[in-house]
């Protein structure tokens, strides 16, 4: 069991980012990182998360993506979150438009727990009745963080 709260915390969680592009949302992601990880340049998590998109793109669908990336100088797993007031053009499988974006960087050496919390995210994120209450919430971002905190993916 991957508990989302030792990936994430309330400042990795921003509500109203007005990222218009898939560019513009992982440059917001990577800027989210930096609240817990200061020695590590906000471009290099940049970087690492675009070299991933450009072996095809991390949207699930049904408006959700994950991107993520390995990077040096990471000890631990973390992940950050964004909801867009906008859906932008992500180039998700389904060809919709993205609104939920959860990040994920890992220490470059972590396979096993890589892949384990890329699948406990995107099982989380695939369950429609979660991504719609996650949606429908208000901007409280202690809110929206304890309600993914509470999900518990297998």
């Amino acid at each position: 069991m991957i508990k989302i709260a030792a990936l994430l915390s309330a400042d990795r969680v921003c509500l109203d980012a007005l990222a218009q592009t898939k560019k513009k949302a992982l440059e917001t992601l990577s800027e989210l990182f930096r609240h817990d990880t200061p020695d590590i340049a906000a471009a290099d998590m940049l970087s690492s998360l675009c070299a991933r998109e450009k072996l095809g793109s991390t949207g699930l669908g049904h408006g959700v993506a994950i991107p993520h990336g390995r990077l040096a100088g990471l000890n631990r797993c973390i992940g950050a979150f964004i909801r867009l007031p906008q859906a932008i053009d992500y180039d998700a499988h389904d060809g919709q438009p993205v609104d939920l974006i959860f990040a994920l960087l890992v220490p470059q050496e972590a396979c096993e727990n890589h892949i384990k919390h890329l699948a406990a995210i995107a099982e989380m994120f695939s369950d429609p009745d979660f991504c719609r209450r996650i949606r429908e919430m208000p901007n409280d971002r202690e809110a929206v963080y304890q309600q993914l905190c509470q999900t518990i993916a297998a």
